[in-house]
């Protein structure tokens, strides 16, 4: 017997998550929370599985992930039909796009993406920054509908395409170099000198550390966490220590001499790719044609290294 998933109970299970709690998602529902509980354990029993885990945010499992992705392509897929059909001012309902990309990304090139979109029909934008290597998980929770992910293995249910590559310079500011790394090899100075680094999960330096060893280890203990790509790049400009910054925002501080690149034929590039949920939605169709577009001209095509 083929079991079929409730729109209303689908609809009600994305609006737990997406509140956080069953009373928010009774009170956006307009029902009751024993209304809201009544129905998520319908569903439950219905797909034989827990699909929630009850926390304070509620979050989906593993299998709550599913029908969650599920709940939002239906919805869009109902809005863009109605919008079609020109049913109940669903022309000027404006569809929500939902997209993690990476802080780097967000700092220098993907906005540009965004504002090329085509204002008709309207767009509302829902971004979460989150890192590359972390995007596509995001996708595989049902929380987003497409990412700019270091992933090049489609999530179920998604399309992938390359974007490029994102190149880091290992940089300093010349006091910085002159004090900390001048006397000394730099496969030996650079893992003793105070690094910059975006948050717990940047791996970056103590990637090009090692590759600067061609050995184990890593940068040094002493990191300063700097939890934004705008205060990343100004950390690193003040002094502060050492990291890898985009290729696209050290152009002009090297060529003034705010920055020195301490080794500029180890450079360190950082595949990026566009996944999407295979979807046949106007409106995500024409976010990635921008993406797309506005990476081939901020990022680095070629296939090799020069």
């Amino acid at each position: 017997m083929v079991t079929e998933l409730p729109p209303e109970q689908v609809r009600t299970l994305l609006a737990v998550v997406d509140e956080g709690t069953f009373d928010a998602a009774a009170a956006a529902l307009h029902v009751t929370p024993s209304a809201v509980s009544q129905r998520v354990k319908a569903l439950e029993q219905r797909t034989g599985r827990v699909l929630l885990v009850r926390s304070k945010p509620v979050r989906a499992t593993e299998s709550g992930a599913v029908v969650v992705r599920f709940a939002r392509q239906l919805a869009r897929l109902e809005l863009d039909a109605r919008a079609e059909l020109g049913m109940g001012g669903a022309r000027d309902e404006p569809t929500r796009l939902s997209i993690a990309v990476n802080a780097d990304s967000l700092a220098t090139w993907f906005l540009d993406a965004l504002a090329r979109v085509p204002a008709e029909p309207h767009v509302c934008f829902d971004l979460c920054r989150e890192d590359e290597a972390r995007t596509a998980a995001l996708l595989r929770e049902g929380l987003v509908m497409a990412a700019v992910t270091s992933a090049s293995e489609p999530v179920a249910g998604c399309s992938v395409r390359p974007l490029g590559r994102m190149r880091y310079l290992a940089a300093a500011s010349p006091a910085f170099a002159e004090r900390h790394l001048d006397g000394a090899p730099l496969r030996e100075a650079l893992p003793r000198a105070p690094v910059v680094t975006f948050d717990r999960s940047d791996e970056l330096q103590d990637a090009f550390v090692r590759r600067l060893r061609r050995g184990p280890g890593g940068a040094a203990r002493v990191r300063h966490r700097i939890p934004t790509s705008e205060g990343f790049l100004a950390s690193v400009v003040a002094g502060l220590g050492w990291g890898m910054v985009p290729e696209i925002q050290a152009g002009a501080l090297l060529g003034s001499g705010r920055l020195v690149s301490l080794a500029p034929e180890r450079a360190l590039d950082v595949p990026l790719y566009w996944q999407q949920w295979k979807l046949d939605s106007p409106a995500l169709a024409s976010a990635a044609r921008a993406v797309g577009a506005a990476a081939e001209r901020a990022l680095r095509q070629d296939a090799g290294r020069p």
